[in-house]
């Protein structure tokens, strides 16, 4: 599954967070969704500029839209992938492969893009301890020691080198191992490494504790009994993802075995393990494990929410009955809000924070985090792809932007996926997994483009914005050419803002309303979009961008949550209060060209991601308000629901509530009936105020535009991208992209991006070093061969361990000339060591792109 790095009042103001990886923010994303110590700044400042990249040929041109005409997508297995590829039935395996399968891609001589997001844990079921099925069977991992006493029972050394070969990292947190926070936190994370390392003795007698304290449970011969039988625990495995989860749930369930469980282990794709453990009813009793994979969509500079996404209900998951099981302490919950929202004035109070929450965050264990991937996107030569550094090619948003093939404009190209369809698609709670946020992702628009190398967004649909900031904010910009930064004493909401959404009554409130004695904000956005916008920019069954697109998104988003709404949906009632409790308003400032002011008491360090565009996309993709009103109104009826959740819980033995789909399935006919119904009474949505920016002859218009849609492509997946879903074939696993040729863009904008810098690291210095002398290490950090220029590195620094692996000291390193460095030990610092075994690591942090380098070396300190 994907998280999207976002949080919710940032980037749209629509509930936006982490997204499903191969289970595949996103998001992150966590989306589908998911929002800090800055990589580009060290304070409140602008960044060096950093010297040019080495960039391709940029060729123009005055094709629209994407480069390719057709885009053929279809099911591949894993394990055949680079035969596919040479023997030319695909020309990309897009959801890429393990560092297991890298010898493999090189022997072929296929080029490849490189992932550094993709990441591997367990999920728990967290109901009990007794399930409420006829079975009433024992789940211990209702309980936080049980959890925790899974980190001791893994080894994760064993995975990384049985599994990929030694080419992945062994994770103990949802942070990953490859972004800044990482680096930012390198002492406490080291330090809960070391405590947390593989001990299954350890393990099996915390469990013990944990077992023997459950009514009924004994232990007969190492065996963990209850009601005569022996304890089995139900755990789903992937089967179709890269190859590698089967390994791994195959250790797992053996190392379970070891210490007194039964594990039924059930290989299944995930278009049959999703239904259970995302769709079902945790209290069923139906798996007690699940192995989880997760993508980033960004390079993710602040994964503070990361813990509010994964491990609260308040996550975009949480119409799930999984997440909303999750049984956190209130100090936990207290951290996560606070981390997710930057409810801090200064760095250090957010670092102390972050410092315990991955404290906790063993301690409590909702997931076991296992391994930090690396993962390799084969291609065949002819094809040509810009890649995120953390979402590799198709977690990525540029991919559809770039993709072509390198000897001409056109063509098909042959897209292998390893699954598809795994869930119905609507972008409010639709499918979250990878391979079809992929696809989905070519056809919807975005008002920004994220930078596949830093993680910051570049203006898309936007021209510029203005960020104003409270005064002593850790904030800082970077891309001076778009954005620009200032800190006032105060930021004062003005009086009509809009901040909320009645949903009794249909109506906007105001700042005065729900502020009578005022407010302030932390931060402040001016996004400015330009003036042929609403011309310009189509959806792709014909209609025009409108401002009714804005605002509809807007107001749906909170009306899901709100009770008194015929929409409402339990499930959604926490992510409308998690963002309401930070948000503070906008305002329409211009019409034309739109403006428009926001304010939030949410913040991030970089002021780059502070901006509310209100662009009409959600978790899990964009859409017209006229096809989600279609959708509204037929979940108001009870005949479908945007939610797994919902739709589960209106169904009744004689009649199912369809999870909203606009790719197929009986939800088209049910659309269809409520475009029509649209089209009689020339509906306007949200009448109370949208009736202001739609008339009633558009609203017919555009209901009649969706049909014709329908008409020709079988589907209502409608978006305003550089391509058009034209074929989906649910049953057969295909669909067929064509391009978008009145997509407003020339194919050419985002041709600029070259080869990522990521920095090369190397450490030498003495092999042995005399307790209570000083000594020092060289580092040497390079790219292609060339020394790293100083200005575009922020920061390399030593971590210093001792013989118990205990870090003795963080060590800053000194610059002597261009890629070179010292790090220093200090005699008083030396001196506290003990003779024996020793190692150095450093960390570069570099500012052109969001991904730290660590090298390390081993010594002997002697007295």
């Amino acid at each position: 599954m994907f998280k999207k790095s976002f949080t919710y009042v940032f980037a749209l103001l629509v509930i936006a967070s982490m997204v499903l990886a191969a289970c595949q923010p996103a998001q992150t994303t966590p989306t589908e969704a998911p929002v800090v110590e800055p990589t580009t700044v060290p304070e409140a400042t602008t960044a060096p500029e950093p010297t040019e990249e080495p960039t391709p040929e940029v060729v123009k041109t005055t094709r629209h839209g994407g480069w390719l005409d057709e885009i053929v997508v279809s099911v591949v297995d894993s394990a055949s992938a680079v035969t596919q590829i040479q023997a030319g039935a695909i020309d990309i395996y897009a959801a890429g492969l393990s560092s297991a399968s890298l010898p493999e891609i090189e022997a072929a001589g296929l080029d490849y893009a490189k992932q550094n997001g993709l990441y591997y844990e367990l999920t728990f079921n967290t109901y009990g301890p007794f399930f409420t099925d006829s079975t009433g069977k024992v789940n211990p991992f209702v309980f936080a020691k049980a959890r925790e006493a899974l980190n001791w029972l893994i080894d994760r050394d064993y995975i990384n080198r049985e599994v990929y070969n030694g080419g992945a990292l062994p994770k103990y947190f949802s942070i990953i191992t490859q972004f800044p926070d990482y680096a930012n936190m390198a002492e406490t994370v080291r330090r809960l490494e070391a405590k947390y390392a593989y001990d299954p003795e350890k393990a099996a007698t915390q469990m013990d504790e944990v077992m023997l304290g459950i009514e009924g449970v004994t232990k007969e011969d190492g065996k963990y009994m209850f009601d005569g039988e022996q304890v089995t625990l139900i755990f789903l495995i992937r089967n179709d993802s890269d190859g590698t989860r089967v390994p791994i749930g195959d250790y797992v369930a053996n190392q379970l075995e070891s210490i007194g469980f039964a594990v039924d282990r059930q290989y299944k794709k995930s278009s049959e393990a999703s239904p259970i453990w995302v769709g079902g009813n945790v209290a069923d009793g139906l798996w007690h494990l699940y192995t989880g994979a997760w993508s980033a969509t960004i390079i993710d500079r602040d994964e503070g929410d990361n813990f509010e996404f994964f491990d609260t209900p308040q996550s975009a998951y949480g119409f799930s009955s999984t997440w909303q099981a999750f049984n956190v302490s209130d100090r936990y919950m207290e951290l996560a809000d606070a981390l997710a929202y930057n409810k801090f004035t200064t760095r250090e109070e957010r670092n102390a924070a972050l410092a315990e929450m991955l404290d906790l965050a063993m301690t409590e264990s909702i997931h076991v985090w296992l391994i930090d991937g690396k993962n390799f996107t084969p291609y065949r030569d002819g094809v040509s792809v810009t890649y995120d550094l953390a979402a590799g090619v198709d977690g990525s948003m540029i991919w559809p932007y770039t993709i072509r093939l390198t000897d001409q404009e056109g063509g098909t190209l042959k897209w292998g996926a390893p699954d598809l369809f795994v869930d119905p698609w609507n972008p409010i709670a639709g499918s979250n997994w990878a391979f079809d946020q992929a696809i989905g992702r070519a056809t919807w628009g975005e008002a920004y483009m994220i930078d596949p190398h830093t993680g910051l967004l570049h203006p898309q649909r936007f021209t510029h914005a203005e960020i104003t900031a409270q005064e002593g904010l850790p904030i800082g910009l970077t891309l001076t050419d778009s954005y620009t930064l200032e800190f006032v004493p105060e930021i004062a909401v003005p009086e009509d803002a809009i901040v909320d959404w009645d949903a009794a009554n249909q109506a906007f409130v105001t700042a005065a309303e729900k502020f009578p004695e005022g407010t302030t904000a932390k931060v402040k956005s001016i996004v400015y979009y330009p003036e042929d916008l609403f011309e310009t920019v189509k959806w792709h069954d014909g209609s025009n961008l409108s401002l009714g697109d804005f605002l509809y998104s807007w107001i749906i988003s909170l009306d899901m949550g709100k009770p008194e709404s015929p929409i409402y949906d339990e499930a959604y009632a926490s992510n409308a209060e998690a963002i309401l409790a930070n948000y503070k308003g906008f305002r329409i400032l211009s019409e034309s060209p739109l403006t428009i002011e926001a304010y939030s008491d949410a913040y991030q360090t970089d002021a780059e991601l502070n901006i509310t565009t209100m662009w009409p996309s959600f978790n899990y993709g964009e859409a017209p308000w006229h096809v989600l009103e279609a959708g509204a109104m037929a979940d108001a009826a009870g005949e479908v629901a945007f939610s797994p959740d919902k739709a589960d819980a209106k169904s009744t033995d004689t009649a199912t509530v369809e999870w909203l789909s606009l790719i197929g399935g009986p939800s088209i006919d049910i659309l269809t009936k409520y475009l029509d119904q649209g089209i009689a009474e020339a509906h306007i949505p949200y009448a109370n105020v949208l009736a202001d920016y739609i008339t009633a002859e558009e609203a017919v218009a555009r209901y009649e535009n969706a049909k014709a849609f329908k008409d020709t492509y079988g589907h209502y997946s409608i978006g305003s991208g550089p391509y058009i879903l034209s074929e989906v074939y649910l049953t057969e696993k295909v669909a067929t992209l064509i391009n978008n040729p009145d997509f407003v863009d020339l194919s050419d904008k985002w041709a600029m991006f070259g080869d990522p810098k990521v920095a090369e690291a190397e450490l030498e210095g003495e092999g042995s070093v005399v307790v209570g002398n000083e000594f020092t290490f060289d580092v040497y950090v390079t790219f292609e061969g060339e020394p790293y220029a100083s200005a575009e590195i922020k920061e390399v620094k030593g971590l210093l361990y001792d013989s118990t692996e205990q870090i003795v000291a963080v060590l800053q390193g000194t610059l002597v000339e261009e890629g070179y460095y010292v790090i220093t030990v200090p005699a008083d610092v030396s001196a506290k060591m003990v003779a024996g075994p020793a190692k150095i690591e450093a960390v570069v942090v570099p500012y052109t792109v969001a991904i730290p380098t660590f090298s390390s070396m081993e010594f002997v300190t002697i007295q």
